[in-house]
């Protein structure tokens, strides 16, 4: 990562301009590019700290050598992209790589005590430190943030001066040098003091900062600030309340990940040269004339990279992967379309005769008896052995779950229009099962399953709705008694496995496939490391070894070294009673690993409770 250019423009040699050579400060990885310290996140490198700019300069600053495309056509046709980009390499060769500002700009010394902005202190070129104590400077601790996903400096010039007249027009506008000191009597914010030298207000602590309407009572508004962007982004007025934030918290920056597997026909990469000519080619979709003629408009004639029957199939194919209902469905309608169709492929899986060198999925059924599994409710074991996920960083939001944003509360990672988004792919394998729709529709409609079901539905719904701006259009909560269930299930497999198969439980990953036509759960790879790759994953899904998986793992989450509390409460775990028999002791996992934030778990509906054994599903298995 590297900040931006100087102002000045310099030219080299004979007026031409001159190779970049930025300095450098720190060094992601790539997937914390993506899911860390993607565009608008704040990036703390040493005693310094940055925020990543946006990807307005990316085509020019980001080599094609270290940035390579990367192509998934249905994940690109729902985010309205032509194509994606790995983030660029972090190499001693590497040439520019992220780039990033300066942020907060507001810095303290800790000789001196003086508040103001960073360049204030006039340091040495390159350096972070007070030019008169020769000490590193400290980044303010404090930012605003509103909900609509602008950021700000902390208003500390009005926080000292809101005992003075606030209907002043001289307000915060005293001359004076503002200071901030630590008392060192407590580690709360009532020890953090500032002050201004013109002697007018006492000196006041931060305590009482992050109250939600600290801000709004000293008559302080969004502004609309966005330093990702640079200093000339045009900044409207915004007008939202403004929240006080650590420079650290999490509720700085959350991703909006999407993601997709990449499954037949578009995953063998030959569609990947008509990239960007999609759009096009659909309005001519059911002519097969006008699209030979638009292919011999942009490739040589008779020299196509796919041919015109592969064309036509792709094209059906994007046709039944539109959404169904509505003419202009929505965003949650089209990507659940998507995950419809990859539930029919890992269902159905692709016989070896349809395997190419270049496939990048592989689905078989095991050789191996599945009668085994009858007892256990689980049916059409899969054995992925080959797999590519892509994920994309579509926005980013603050303050807001972006689990239950909207598109109004999601910042762009530019300022304009970019045909790309940045994403990373991951290679690896899994295993894919499904629950028996006949036992399961049995089973969910059992009076104790669906009250309990019921309970983490309403504490979701209720979640959902105070996070949004209008709680009539909040997003449905997707807590059904299957979707628990299942999650719960991935998340005991994984865990299972992490400690059968020497699999990190970091390493694994879920996607659920939870509908009215759909019961099925897939455990994959989900890093880009060497963790999981070699087979081992994908020979748990031989019948026999996944019999004896699930039922170690159902008898493990019987017990927890929680309970009784674990199982009694009536909401552990999760936000707001999201969660019921679910704490990090039993079946919670890496962040990483889970599709829901470590929500919507139940263990109970796996194995029943101690008054109630017969609410779970595997309750014959622990009978026996």
């Amino acid at each position: 990562m590297t900040p931006p250019p100087a102002r000045r423009r310099r030219t080299g040699a004979n007026g031409t301009a001159p190779a970049h050579n930025l300095p450098r400060r720190g060094t992601v990885r790539r997937a914390q590019a993506i899911t860390t310290y993607g565009v608008g996140s704040l990036v703390a490198v040493d005693h310094e700290s940055f925020i990543v700019s946006g990807l307005d300069e990316a085509d020019r600053s980001w080599s094609e050598d270290e940035s390579p495309r990367i192509y998934e056509r249905r994940l690109a046709r729902l985010l309205g992209v032509d194509w994606f980009r790995l983030p660029p390499a972090s190499d001693d060769t590497s040439k520019d790589g992220m780039r990033v500002r300066r942020f907060p700009l507001t810095h303290s010394c800790p000789e001196c005590m003086e508040l103001q902005s960073h360049r204030d202190f006039n340091p040495p070129a390159g350096r972070s430190v007070c030019g008169t104590c020769e000490v590193d400077l400290v980044p303010s601790r404090f930012v605003v943030a509103c909900e609509a996903g602008h950021l700000g400096e902390f208003p500390y010039r009005q926080w000292v001066h809101r005992s003075s007249d606030r209907d002043s027009p001289t307000l915060g506008a005293c001359g004076g040098r503002l200071r901030l000191r630590t008392s060192g009597r407590t580690s709360s914010l009532r020890s953090v003091l500032v002050s201004c030298t013109c002697g007018r207000v006492p000196e006041v602590s931060m305590e009482g900062s992050f109250r939600r309407n600290a801000l709004r009572e000293l008559g302080l508004r969004c502004r609309g600030h966005r330093p990702w962007l640079g200093t000339s982004a045009p900044q409207q007025e915004c007008g939202l309340p403004l929240r006080t934030l650590q420079r650290g918290s999490s509720s700085v920056w959350q991703p909006v990940l999407k993601s997709a597997l990449s499954i037949p026909p578009w995953s063998n990469g030959r569609a990947d040269p008509l990239a960007g000519h999609w759009e096009k080619l659909r309005k001519r979709e059911n002519d097969r004339a006008r699209v030979s003629d638009y292919l011999d408009a942009i490739f040589d004639e008779g020299n196509w990279p796919v041919s015109l029957d592969e064309v036509m199939e792709l094209l059906a194919a994007e046709q039944q992967e539109d959404a169904e209902g509505d003419k202009a469905p929505t965003f949650d309608h089209r990507y659940r379309a998507l995950r419809n169709k990859e539930y029919e492929r890992l269902r159905s899986g692709n016989d070896k005769s349809e395997h190419s060198r270049d496939e990048q999925f592989v689905c078989e059924t095991p050789l191996s008896d599945q009668s085994v599994l009858g007892p256990l409710g689980i049916t059409g074991p899969m054995l992925v052995k080959k797999l590519r996920e892509v994920r994309a960083l579509k926005a980013f939001t603050r303050l807001v779950d972006a689990e239950v944003t909207t598109d109004a509360k999601e910042m762009p990672l530019s300022e304009h229009t970019l045909r790309w988004l940045p994403a990373m792919e991951v290679r690896g394998e899994g295993v894919f099962l499904r629950l028996d729709e006949e036992r399961l529709g049995a089973w969910e409609k059992a009076p104790a399953v669906a009250a309990r079901a019921e309970r983490i539905l309403t504490a979701h719904q209720r979640l959902l709705e105070e996070r949004a701006d209008d709680p009539s259009r909040a997003v449905p909560s997707p807590a059904t008694p299957r979707m628990v269930l299942l999650h719960t299930l991935a998340h005991v497999l994984i865990n299972e496995w992490s400690l059968d198969a020497g699999y990190p439980a970091a390493s694994l990953r879920e996607r659920l496939y939870a509908a009215d036509n759909m019961a099925g759960v897939l455990v994959y790879t989900a890093t880009s490391d060497s963790a999981g790759s070699l087979g081992g994953l994908v020979a748990q899904g031989e019948p026999k070894l996944l019999d004896r998986a699930v039922r170690s793992a159902v008898r493990r989450a019987e017990w927890c070294s929680s309970d009784p509390l674990c199982m009694e409460t009536e909401g552990s775990g999760g936000t707001a009673g999201t969660n019921l028999a679910a704490c990090h002791a039993c079946v919670m996992l890496p962040e990483t690993s889970c599709e829901h934030s470590n929500i919507l778990l139940d263990r109970a509906l796996l194995v029943g409770t101690p008054d109630d054994p017969g609410i779970g599903y595997f309750a014959s298995v622990l009978a026996r």
